[in-house]
């Protein structure tokens, strides 16, 4: 986990990333802000340039991204010292998870969560889920009981780990439920903000999903009680975007440990993923560029990559040509 406000660089490397091609002809959201799929993804790809004073925890907030998104797409950035012009990518393009389009979805490998109504998707927003010792869970369940400003009443084990804290926490500043909380039909886990929202996007919480208070208060105000919440694990994603194929590959905690030693990542390729694309790319297994494929599993960026064999032209990206 990226400690909050400690000055401390992340890795100084660099590598170029694999060729992206996009085609930005559509918007990431109509003029309410309800994002806009195109094909089985959501979003473009953008850019932003740092000032001086910024920090990489405040871009991706700004940004309605998780801070180990952004540094997965850009690495070798330091998170604390960007840099006065520094060009950053924003992975803001999504592939959506292989699940039913309805309610809550969570897709913990990504650490975000997406909300469809009526087959619609409503919004998408980065989390903070479990973090080692503290697994969130995997399955289906469901909204029981929503609750503006909760009191957060601590667990066993908890109590252990606080003893200095009450048995209960009112609503305020030092509750880390946040303003808003939506149950779940699993006891003990919710749906929540955060007094830290630093933590978003990373693997923070003790097994429940913390989200901005800006986002989870817009879930709050549009899910309703009995809303299915499914959370799945998919590291892999592939989807259709403008008839050609994207792979999006997210990186392990694994990967960012080996980041933070200052290591270059190395995932090994294994033949069963090989095997998976080839099977969920179905007819279109022909066209697939097999070396787009091995590069997008070696180096995990989270950034979707084109993995079918056509004669598209590259774009660029803001400027930037399609490296990642």
């Amino acid at each position: 986990m990226i400690r909050a406000r400690h000055p401390k660089s992340f890795v100084q490397q660099k590598h170029w990333l694999l060729l992206l091609t996009f085609l930005l002809t559509a918007c990431a959201s109509t003029d309410s802000g309800q994002p806009v799929l195109i094909g089985d993804t959501v979003g473009v790809l953008r850019t932003a340039k740092s000032k001086h004073e910024d920090v990489v925890f405040d871009i991706a907030r700004k940004n309605k991204l998780g801070i180990l998104e952004v540094l997965a797409a850009n690495p070798g950035l330091d998170p604390w010292l960007p840099g006065q012009g520094t060009r950053i990518i924003l992975p803001s393009v999504h592939v959506l998870p292989k699940a039913p389009r309805e309610g809550i979805l969570v897709n913990v490998a990504e650490l975000r969560l997406y909300y469809f109504k009526s087959g619609l998707l409503q919004m998408t927003a980065p989390i903070g889920i479990g973090r080692e010792g503290y697994k969130t869970p995997r399955g289906v369940t469901k909204v029981v009981k929503k609750q503006k400003d909760p009191t957060w009443y601590l667990t066993p084990s908890e109590r252990v780990d606080h003893p200095e804290l009450p048995a209960a926490v009112p609503p305020g500043p030092d509750n880390p439920l946040g303003a808003y909380a939506l149950r779940l039909g699993w006891p003990s886990y919710l749906i929540h903000g955060t007094n830290t929202p630093d933590g978003v996007g990373q693997w923070s919480s003790r097994g429940c999903i913390r989200m901005y208070p800006e986002d989870v208060e817009r879930l709050y105000n549009t899910a309703p009680i009995g809303t299915v919440v499914r959370v799945v694990d998919q590291p892999l994603k592939l989807g259709l975007r403008e008839g050609e194929l994207f792979l999006q590959v997210h990186p392990t905690p694994k990967d960012f440990d080996e980041l933070s030693l200052e290591r270059n990542p190395v995932t090994q390729v294994l033949s069963d993923e090989k095997a998976w694309i080839k099977k969920e790319a179905g007819p279109r297994a022909a066209q697939l560029d097999w070396d787009a494929v091995q590069k997008a599993l070696a180096l995990p960026t989270g950034i979707p990559v084109q993995i079918t064999n056509t004669d598209t032209n590259p774009v660029s990206i803001d400027g930037v040509p399609g490296f990642f």
